[in-house]
């Protein structure tokens, strides 16, 4: 299945969703931090602690895995009328969330550039939509 380029959001729009989710997830690690916090009798977190920052990481991919696989939008996606799609399967599958999810972040580690390569690739999509055989569609309703 093959996404025409005009019903692709485009970047600005594609900018604010991910600002929008991202206040949405920031207050979701809050949120999700009280559990570790309180199971070590209300004292801090020590700095560096590699399980807590695999917790929060897995508490981002559920975060977004989630709302891909369950109707392919997040808050901000709905908001901003993006909506995520399979090129191979009805929906979005775990698998392809968990894929895209990993290489969106380390495309964003990388200063953003699997991001900013949809609008220098053939295919027009980013690595992490390219690998997940995912993609981005305008929704014009």
């Amino acid at each position: 299945m093959s996404v025409a380029v005009h019903n692709r959001p485009g970047p600005i729009r594609q900018l604010m969703a991910m600002v929008y989710d991202f206040l949405l997830l920031l207050s979701a690690l809050l949120f999700a931090a009280i559990i570790p916090v309180a199971l070590n009798g209300g004292e801090a977190i020590t700095p560096g602690n590699v399980f807590f920052l695999l917790y929060l990481l897995s508490v981002c991919f559920l975060f977004y895995g989630w709302f891909w696989t369950h109707g392919g939008q997040t808050l901000g996606m709905r908001a901003w009328k993006i909506k995520l799609i399979s090129l191979t399967t009805p929906s979005i599958s775990w698998k392809q969330a968990a894929i895209r999810f990993s290489l969106g972040v380390i495309s964003w580690l990388c200063l953003g550039l699997g991001f900013w390569w949809q609008w220098l690739s053939k295919d027009k999509q980013s690595w992490y939509n390219q690998v997940a055989k995912t993609s981005l569609i305008f929704v014009k309703e």
